[in-house]
C-alpha cells in the first residue's frame, strides 16, 4: 500500500438536528483493505454514505485519488470509480438477478469475462439468473449486493457490515469474494462488527467514537493487543 486513495479531512455531517459526525479525518491507503470499526451508532455508516454523497458533508473536505469530490453528486462519485454496498443491500426486489446486474453497470454492458468471475465467486447469482430478487434468500440477496458493486473494476469499495446477520457458510463465501477483490488490488473501506472477518481481511484500521476518528493503525496491532481493543471499544475480539 502506497499514498492514500481516499482522504477525509474535518468533515462534518448533520442529519435533521442531530450532529453525527464531528470532524472526520481518515485516510484509505490505495491497494488494501481498511476496517472501519466501532461500537453502534458512533458514525460508521454515516461515512460511508458521506463518502458515496447519500449524505451531504456540512464542512470539511472529502478527496479521492487527487480529486476533490465533497459537492459531487451519487451518480459523479459512482462513474469516478467508487462502489458502494449499503447495509440494506439495495437491491431491486422485483427484477431479476440478471435485470439488477445491468442496472449496475454504469459504464455500459457487462463484461462477459468479469460476470463468469462473479458466477465462480458467487454461484447461487448464475443459479438464480431469471429469478426475481426478492425471491433470494438473505444470504443470497447480500451476494448480489455485493457483486452489484463489483459489476464492474472500481477504484474503491465501500462496504457496509456485509456479513450481518448471515450464516457461518455463508459468511466464508463473503470473505472469499472479499479476500479474491483484495488480491486483485482493490482498495477497500469495510464496516464490519464480525472480528474474525474483520482480522482475516484487514490490513489498516480506523476506530471511530462519537462521530470522530480515534485512533488508526495495522490491523495486525490492534487485533494481538486486547488491552488496546478494551481502551478502544470497550471489548476483546479474542471473544468474537
Amino acid at each position: 500500500m502506497s499514498d492514500p486513495i481516499l482522504t477525509l479531512s474535518g468533515v462534518h455531517t448533520d442529519i435533521a438536528q442531530y450532529h453525527i459526525l464531528e470532524g472526520v479525518d481518515l485516510q484509505v491507503p490505495r491497494g488494501g483493505v481498511t476496517m472501519l470499526l466501532g461500537r453502534n451508532g458512533v458514525g460508521k455508516t454515516t461515512t460511508l454514505r458521506t463518502i458515496i454523497g447519500h449524505w451531504k458533508a456540512k464542512s470539511g473536505t472529502i478527496s479521492f485519488d487527487g480529486s476533490d469530490i465533497t459537492a459531487l453528486p451519487v451518480p459523479a462519485r459512482a462513474r469516478a470509480g467508487i462502489g458502494f454496498v449499503p447495509e440494506d443491500m439495495g437491491i431491486f426486489g422485483d427484477l431479476s438477478v440478471e435485470e439488477n446486474m445491468v442496472l449496475a453497470a454504469v459504464s455500459g454492458p457487462l463484461d462477459p469475462a468479469r460476470l463468469d468471475w462473479l458466477f465462480t465467486v458467487f454461484p447461487p447469482l448464475k443459479t438464480f439468473w431469471k429469478s426475481p430478487a426478492g425471491t433470494l434468500s438473505g444470504g443470497q440477496k447480500q451476494m448480489l449486493s455485493i457483486a452489484r458493486a463489483m459489476a464492474e473494476d472500481r477504484r474503491l469499495y465501500l462496504i457496509d457490515e456485509p456479513t450481518k446477520g448471515l450464516a457461518p457458510a455463508i459468511i466464508s463465501t463473503m470473505a472469499g469474494a472479499l479476500r479474491e477483490l483484495k488480491r486483485q488490488g482493490a482498495s477497500i473501506l469495510l464496516v464490519e462488527q464480525n472480528f474474525s472477518v474483520a482480522k482475516a481481511l484487514g490490513d489498516t484500521v480506523a476506530v471511530m467514537e462519537n462521530g470522530r476518528i480515534i485512533w488508526t493503525g495495522e490491523m495486525a496491532q490492534l487485533a494481538t493487543d486486547a488491552a488496546l481493543q478494551e481502551r478502544l471499544m470497550g471489548l476483546s475480539m479474542e471473544a468474537h
